[in-house]
């Protein structure tokens, strides 16, 4: 993860001594963190669950759909799944990723990753890529059900919805990465569908490591304004589409004892969307929209990230098409 030149971006022979000093200092976080799940994620087992379900609903209109799970920084990886797919011999292969919203330290790298390690054993079928569905249909529609639902559970409670995503460092928006403005669309749309007055929610981030100044608000900051203004919060995780440490323990343990801790009168956290069957159908008409047009897929017909942020893909290719 922390030799990922798309999450610190410095020469090779600097990035790699720091990446292990880094790991070495969070390995005994991390066992802790672990230990809480049964010593394993079920982050895995979830994406394995997701590819299922979309490969079933594809599969209705090309019965020869085939879908494959891929990780970024554990196995199955790239170089383990290229080599699978070039014996399958496709026609076509569409990268999807299951963040929502786009950032160079994740979809940018998933799919540059993917690229080099295609580019190594000449797997050269036409590829297209999903950049992005921060307001998609069904991935708003999913969010809201889901919020709503938990919610229901403290109807005669004043509830704050906190929208939690992944933080990144400050730096790397401001070099134009997306992913804070994709977030902000993403919370707008499913606070509007699920029916939400704009004094009722708000976005935060979590997850902050080291120093540098990180994007926010953080969620400790959310929490302690909820707690002096005497309001239950409803987390919902933005940005996550699975369970993993960040939702199970994060959010579920220690939140949660700050939370109780702070006096909030009561806790809520709405689950990601898994397999939630208008999730699958919108990641399948992402699929199947980028098969029936030859095309990469940006964040959507309505949506187009401002031309500031040009680490978004399809920002720079307009800027490209303009030129």
């Amino acid at each position: 993860l922390f030799n990922d030149p798309a999450i610190i971006d410095l020469p090779g022979l600097i990035r790699w001594p720091l990446a292990k000093f880094i790991s070495a200092r969070r390995a005994p976080v991390a066992k802790e963190i672990y230990a809480h799940m049964g010593g394993r994620s079920p982050l895995l087992d979830m994406t394995n669950d997701q590819a299922r379900a979309l490969e079933k609903k594809l599969s209705a209109a090309s019965p020869d759909s085939k879908v494959f799970a891929c990780m970024r920084y554990w196995h199955p990886m790239s170089a383990d799944v290229v080599q699978v797919v070039k014996s399958f011999d496709p026609d076509e292969i569409v990268l999807l990723p299951l963040y929502p919203q786009f950032s160079t330290t994740t979809t940018g790298s998933s799919i540059t990753d993917w690229k080099k390690a295609a580019a190594r054993i000449g797997l050269n079928k036409p590829t297209f890529a999903v950049c992005c569905y921060p307001t998609g249909q069904g991935w708003v529609t999913s969010a809201a059900k889901g919020l709503n639902e938990e919610m229901a559970r403290g109807q005669n409670d004043n509830i704050r919805v906190l929208f939690s995503a992944h933080g990144l460092p400050q730096n790397i928006i401001d070099k134009g990465d997306p992913y804070q403005w994709q977030v902000e669309q993403s919370a707008s749309a499913i606070a509007e569908r699920a029916g939400l007055a704009k004094d009722r929610w708000t976005i935060c981030y979590q997850s902050r490591v080291g120093r540098l100044q990180w994007i926010g608000p953080s969620l400790d900051d959310e929490i302690k304004r909820a707690a002096q203004d005497n309001v239950a919060v409803c987390i919902f995780p933005i940005a996550f589409v699975s369970e993993h440490s960040e939702t199970l323990v994060e959010l579920d343990i220690e939140y949660r004892d700050m939370a109780a801790d702070l006096g909030i009168p009561a806790y809520y956290r709405a689950a990601t969307v898994g397999v939630a069957e208008d999730f699958i159908s919108g990641l399948a008409a992402l699929v199947e929209n980028a098969v029936a047009g030859k095309k990469n897929i940006g964040p959507g017909d309505e949506l187009t990230c401002p031309q500031d942020n040009m680490c978004c893909p399809n920002a720079a290719e307009q800027d490209r098409k303009q030129l």
